[in-house]
């Protein structure tokens, strides 16, 4: 065989395995899509619209495990968290289900919100970082900052204005580290550069609040980054 032919193998099986894991990708991305809606009416209280959107998580997912479920992608061949991920999900939409029912939806929305630590447990676990396992990140680091968000805040205690200068860097850090990650259509997207350029905006105010010693100031900017952070979990994580 000529070397040339051998090259054209070897690229041919390349683009396979490339699409292979680009197809997983898109039809994890098709169901999460869902996931994140049902979670975000859920924490709006809109119980029949999250009911609705679960049902169309449920359904995507189905899709999804009986394409995937006995041929995995090669960058998952041997990952032991890949079939228990897709059974583990199943279970979690089930018992979100189980929730709602029982007119539980603050643990319908837990459980829905687990799926996103699943998902990224398992890519991570293959070396593989998406924009949606950075944003999980920045959500978690916004959840640490926002446990600043008191208007009876002691300052007196010097590590208070240190936690939250750190607190609000680590956040921002996350949030230009989604921000470079993210694919160009997605980067020069309106509503993602609304709330990535936003949410910096509102940091570079935390500064002027810790120095000041302005609870209320501080209080307003973590209400206004909550909201950004929310929206970004619920269009992009």
């Amino acid at each position: 065989m000529s070397g040339i032919a051998i090259l054209a193998l070897v690229l041919v099986a390349g683009s396979a395995v490339a699409g292979d894991l680009a197809d997983f990708n898109a039809a994890v991305e098709t169901a999460a899509s869902h996931n994140r809606v049902a979670a975000g009416y859920l924490r709006t209280g809109n119980v029949d619209l999250a009911s609705v959107e679960l049902d169309r998580f449920k359904d995507a997912w189905n899709t999804l495990v009986e394409r995937f479920a006995g041929k995995p992608p090669d960058a998952f061949a041997g990952n032991p968290l890949f079939a228990s991920t897709l059974i583990g999900v199943r279970a979690r939409i089930v018992a979100a289900n189980l929730m709602i029912d029982s007119r539980r939806p603050d643990s319908a929305r837990d459980a829905l919100t687990a799926v996103r630590e699943d998902l990224s447990k398992l890519r991570r676990s293959s070396g593989i970082v998406l924009l949606a396992d950075c944003v999980l990140d920045a959500n978690k680091a916004m959840d640490t900052l926002f446990i600043f968000n008191d208007r009876k805040l002691d300052w007196a205690k010097p590590e208070i204005a240190f936690d939250i200068a750190a607190g609000a860097g680590i956040y921002g850090h996350e949030l230009a580290r989604c921000d470079r990650m993210a694919s160009e259509d997605i980067k020069n997207n309106p509503e993602f550069r609304r709330l990535i350029d936003g949410a910096l905006g509102s940091l570079r105010l935390v500064p002027k609040a810790v120095a000041t010693h302005d609870a209320d100031m501080l209080h307003r900017i973590l209400i206004e980054l909550r909201s950004f952070d929310n929206l970004l979990a619920f269009r992009f994580g």
